[in-house]
């Protein structure tokens, strides 16, 4: 028995050891296995790698990315690359010419690499390279980018690619002249027109080069030039040059405001207009009847004996300064004189038919006399360029009607033949009242064209055909109650007006009953009371509760609050502009977050914070500089 069991204990032991040997192995293939893995994922890894920095193929057109383009462009002569996006179908039907392309120019000798970039991926590089639409196509001579704006085909590219690899190819003269003030006076004075650039943008610095060459070869040529403002800062100070760039066009050394576009072909097509006289010459009595029968705006002629008639010379200088707000046009034609009842020297304004009424006159004339200065005539183009009761609209709302107070009369306005009867018996009781108020502008404008404004006047729901508004100085609003509409409707809401009897549409949060917080809370109702408190200085933070800026600001705001909690003087101060009216047109809001100080005795001219440095100290330092009634300036 004891022989029995001496036996198992020593088969319970063997068992044991086989298992302890077995668990060990298990543990050593898992160890191998483990390290296998990772084996295999570090060369996944280094696979993957290799797979960016490797150039792949695709028909011929090589394929670079971030990882691997400066690699490869690196030590290259010259090297043609496409920037593409996947969806792009000018860049779909382009593809198979840009294969045809790499193969032409792979046979060339020596071979020129064609390669193309997925723009959407690699951003860094597209970035670089200032690339804005697709497809882009860029000749690389040296690593330097040289713009290709050609044709499309193969022909046309592989042409200019083979001309700039030439080994004696160098890229030609900016067409863009360079001023310095040593050059600048001598050659704006004796341009007849020139385009000049102030200060540097980077995307407007391509569209501008190629504007001027294109330019440089219009018969007359018109000139495009540069300043460098960060240089020559007394010509940026000489004409008021604050923000880059700033583009101002030039006539005989008079500078002018430029208002064109900031592409390539929207330069050229402004620049090439503006190179054309300012008025259009009319041959015929019939040509003015159209402009009269038909046209939308007044009509401005200036009669002369001919173009050397000094009155004409005086017309010409008036009309350039402001060519882009009216249409100016003269005749030398004694038909067309007679036709206007006018004689050689004189200016005519005629308002189109629609426009007519029984309370203006038929023209306006002006007698141009050689004493005459050119700004007494453009008061006059001004003046009498909007009628009684014009038509108020989106293209001409910003240069006819800006003037305030202004009343307006909202209704479906069409002048086409079927609704003009309709359109016309609403403007006259509007005309009935506006001649009584000779103080106030008085327009009619589409219900749809400014559905958001009527929305702003509480207007948009009113259930009546008409609604009258008035929008006045500071950029108040005064909406009229709701009810059918006449002239003496009209009349009596103007007196009230007139009288002060009206209260302001202001949208407004409720006013906050507790706002003794560190940055007081202003709503459109309390803007007023607050802001424009004449015995204090405000700093006020207009922003959008979904702002990112906004949010980044809010506790440096709030420190800046409590470090100037004991200033009695001084409200720091913060308005949702989203859900409140700004009250006041001198505070105009136009990102997030916008920042104004309003000095105590000069509210009507806040200043604005300009500084990207929105922390405690920046700000405090801006306060310190434009308080007039800090206590404690030196203890802080």
């Amino acid at each position: 028995m004891r022989k029995i069991a001496l036996l198992l204990i020593v088969l319970l032991g063997v068992a044991h050891f086989a298992t302890v040997c077995r668990c060990e192995e298990d543990a050593e293939e898992n160890k191998a296995e483990a390290a296998d893995e990772d084996s295999d994922d570090e060369e996944e890894e280094d696979d993957n790698d290799e797979d960016d920095a490797e150039v792949k193929d695709e028909n011929g057109v090589l394929v670079l990315t971030n990882s691997n383009f400066d690699t490869f462009i690196e030590g290259k002569d010259t090297v043609l690359v496409e920037f593409y996006a996947p969806w792009c179908g000018h860049c779909k039907q382009f593809a198979p010419e840009y294969e045809k392309i790499a193969q032409t120019l792979k046979e060339n000798d020596p071979p020129i690499p064609v390669v193309k970039v997925d723009a959407t991926k690699a951003d860094a590089v597209a970035s670089r390279f200032d690339v804005s639409g697709y497809p882009t196509i860029k000749i690389l001579k040296n690593g330097e980018p040289v713009d290709y704006d050609g044709e499309r085909t193969e022909k046309a590219i592989v042409a200019r690619v083979i001309e700039v690899s030439q080994p004696g190819w160098k890229p030609p003269p900016e067409a863009t002249l360079v001023l310095t003030k040593d050059n600048f006076d001598e050659t704006v004075d004796n341009a007849d027109i020139i385009l000049v650039e102030c200060g540097h943008c980077k995307r407007l610095a391509p569209e501008y080069e190629k504007a001027a060459k294109e330019l440089s070869q219009r018969s007359p040529p018109i000139p495009l030039a540069k300043v460098d403002a960060t240089v020559e800062t007394e010509l940026a100070s000489r004409f008021g040059v604050t923000g880059y760039p700033t583009l101002k066009i030039f006539r005989k050394g008079k500078a002018f405001e430029y208002n064109g576009p900031r592409e390539k072909y929207g330069i050229v097509d402004f620049m090439s207009e503006q190179a054309g006289p300012p008025s259009k010459q009319i041959q015929a009595a019939k040509q003015v009847q159209e402009l009269v029968k038909d046209g939308d705006d007044a009509v401005i002629v200036g009669i002369f004996s001919s173009e050397q008639d000094a009155a004409y010379e005086i017309y010409i200088e008036a009309c350039n300064a402001l060519r882009e707000d009216f249409t100016f046009r003269h005749s030398f034609s004694s038909e067309v004189a007679k036709l206007l009842k006018a004689s050689a020297g004189q200016i005519v304004i005629i308002q189109p038919e629609k426009f007519n009424s029984k309370y203006e006159p038929a023209s306006h004339k002006l007698t141009v006399k050689e004493s005459m200065s050119v700004s007494e005539v453009q008061e006059f183009f001004k003046k009498h360029s909007i009628p009684l009761v014009g038509h108020r609209k989106p293209s001409n709302d910003a240069k006819r009607y800006a003037k305030r107070p202004l009343v307006v009369v909202y209704y479906g306005i069409d002048f086409s033949f079927d609704y003009r009867i309709a359109t016309q018996f609403w403007r006259s009781k509007v005309l009935d009242v506006a001649k009584d108020f000779p103080e106030y502008m008085f327009a009619i404008a589409d219900e749809e064209d400014y559905a958001e404004e009527l929305k702003s006047l509480g207007l948009s729901e009113s259930g009546e055909e008409v609604n009258v508004g008035i929008l006045a100085d500071g950029g108040k609003k005064f909406a009229m109650e709701p009810e059918e509409f006449d002239s003496e409707v009209l009349r009596e809401f103007v007196v009230a007006f007139k009288k002060g009897k009206l209260q302001p549409i202001i949208k407004s949060q409720p006013v906050p009953k507790n706002n003794k917080g560190p940055v007081k809370v202003v709503v459109g109702k309390t803007f007023d009371e607050i802001v424009m408190d004449t015995q204090k200085d405000v700093l006020i933070e207009f922003y959008a509760p979904w702002c990112g800026h906004c949010k980044k600001l809010e506790p440096e705001y709030v420190a800046l609050g409590k470090k100037y909690k004991s200033e009695k003087n001084l409200v720091i101060a913060k308005m949702d502009a989203t859900a409140n009216d700004v009250p006041n047109d001198r505070y105009k809001v136009e990102g997030f977050p916008t920042i104004y100080f309003a000095p105590s005795g000069s509210k009507q001219s806040p200043v604005k914070f300009e500084g990207g440095d929105r922390t405690v100290e920046a700000l405090g330092k801006f306060v310190e500089q434009h308080a007039t009634k800090l206590l404690k300036r030196d203890e802080l």
